[in-house]
């Protein structure tokens, strides 16, 4: 099957030579193309990418928020942040943001086309000399970070996993749904986890509240 993906770099020449070398995998096709942050939500709204190759320093809306707002609303895309960043720091950001994989531009020619074949897979893939990626915490780490949770918070995630949506949430704790997301991107900070699917993923994987 071919792999769809939507490029987002402010820079025309780093867009084009990417898709050429993507061109020459086979398995992959370029269907969009983009300069901002925003430019990239509504691609992603339309295109339906598999892949999102996102940078980071992005005019208007930066790549972790782009990246945010793309997989709250299609939480099954994944994001590959292709940056020039090389720090531990940028990186941690980019995953608690929802990447599920880290390339140095400085690498993509070597790295890019089996990262996103590593995270088609289901896999997360950070470029060698980065940093290790870290280990899933696991029963017992998540079950220590839940314990960081307030009890607005507590029932914010109770909700979540029950499949209430925010507007839905906010009625039945009397805030507004906005409030509602601030909750849950504070809880998926605490439980170290990027996206909405893999918030649901743990919390019932490891039995972290009473649905």
């Amino acid at each position: 099957m071919t792999t769809k993906i939507l490029l987002v770099d402010d820079h025309d020449i780093m867009r084009d030579g990417l898709t050429a070398l993507l061109s020459l995998a086979g398995d992959m096709e370029v269907i969009g193309s983009v300069a901002t942050g925003e430019e990239a939500v509504i691609a992603a709204q339309s295109l339906h990418p598999d892949v999102v190759v996102m940078d980071l320093v992005l005019p208007t809306l930066n790549g972790l928020d782009a990246t945010l707002r793309i997989l709250e609303e299609r939480p099954l895309t994944h994001v590959i942040v292709l940056s020039a960043c090389h720090t531990s720091e940028h990186l941690h950001r980019a995953l608690r943001a929802g990447a599920r994989g880290y390339v140095t531009k400085t690498s993509a020619s070597s790295d890019l086309v089996l990262a996103i074949r590593t995270v088609v897979a289901g896999k997360q893939y950070v470029s060698p000399g980065i940093i290790s990626m870290p280990a899933e915490p696991g029963a017992a780490g998540y079950k220590q970070s839940c314990t960081s949770l307030s009890r607005r918070e507590r029932e914010v995630l109770r909700q979540l996993v029950a499949g209430a949506s925010s507007v839905e949430i906010g009625q039945i704790l009397s805030l507004s749904p906005k409030s509602i997301d601030t909750y849950r991107h504070r809880i998926m900070v605490k439980l170290g986890v990027g996206n909405r699917a893999d918030l649901i993923r743990v919390t019932l994987q490891y039995d972290l509240v009473t649905v």
